[in-house]
């Protein structure tokens, strides 16, 4: 089966049956249509203002974690996690607050990150239908952070590229300080960057041109995404930084 195909029929069937993870339905808030598209180098997209007070502390919807989760996250205690990667630079700044105490800040808390390459390929995956270059024995794109006292985890990569049938995204796994699961989610880019990176960045790499899947259009996100758009900022010569608050019951 195509990946591009496997994506189109949603994920929660052939999960289910594999029991890889049971994904979670949550009710979400109302599509939002992504901004006018620019093709200029330098490009700000506004995202969620999610967690920003107790009066605005929504849980963040929870989402799939496959087709590609990381094998063994324990083992990529790391900030920088690009590996051998080559793309335009992204700093990644994940906020974690906690539902249930007013949206403070939740230190301490696990944070697993992991999204494909420029090209649109996962590492620990490979040599299938779903996707063909084999990554079995490598594992770029996937590390975890513990949150500092304001709830935050870094780390340094590549802006994701994108594959048939998905937006871009980025996959996020955030466990207590006892390894205790809260929540698996993804974190979606304003249309705004993404099309300016994609059509402007081809002496970075990104040579497959615009994306083919709006955020509103996508299997994961369509039903809603206000909660999930990340704040990103830069540009291609100076890099993008990623901004972005998610809120757990923790």
């Amino acid at each position: 089966m195509e990946r591009k195909d496997f994506l189109k029929r949603g994920f929660t069937s052939l999960l289910g049956i594999a029991a890889i993870n049971p994904l979670v339905s949550a009710c979400k808030n109302s599509t939002t249509v992504d901004p006018t598209t620019t093709t200029d180098s330098s490009s700000s997209g506004s995202g969620s203002t999610n967690g920003s007070s107790a009066s605005d502390c929504s849980v963040t919807p929870s989402e799939t974690e496959g087709p590609f989760p990381t094998k063994v996250p324990a083992n990529f205690v790391r900030k920088d996690i690009r590996d051998d990667r080559t793309g335009v630079l992204m700093t990644m700044n994940i906020t974690i607050k906690n539902k249930n105490a007013s949206c403070a800040a939740l230190a301490g808390a696990i944070v697993d990150v992991w999204h494909c390459d420029k090209d649109g390929y996962y590492s620990e995956y490979g040599g299938s239908g779903m996707q063909s270059v084999n990554f079995t024995t490598v594992d770029f794109l996937r590390g975890r952070q513990t949150t500092d006292a304001n709830g935050l985890a870094t780390y340094t990569s590549i802006f994701p590229g994108w594959y048939s049938g998905r937006a871009p995204h980025v996959h996020v796994h955030i466990y207590n300080s006892a390894g205790k699961s809260l929540l698996v989610t993804q974190i979606a880019f304003p249309y705004a960057t993404t099309n300016s990176v994609y059509t402007t960045g081809q002496s970075y790499g990104y040579t497959k041109g615009a994306q083919d899947t709006l955020n509103e259009r996508d299997n994961v996100f369509s039903d809603g995404f206000t909660t999930e758009l990340a704040t990103v900022s830069g540009s291609l010569s100076g890099g993008y930084t990623l901004t972005h608050t998610i809120v757990v019951n923790g």
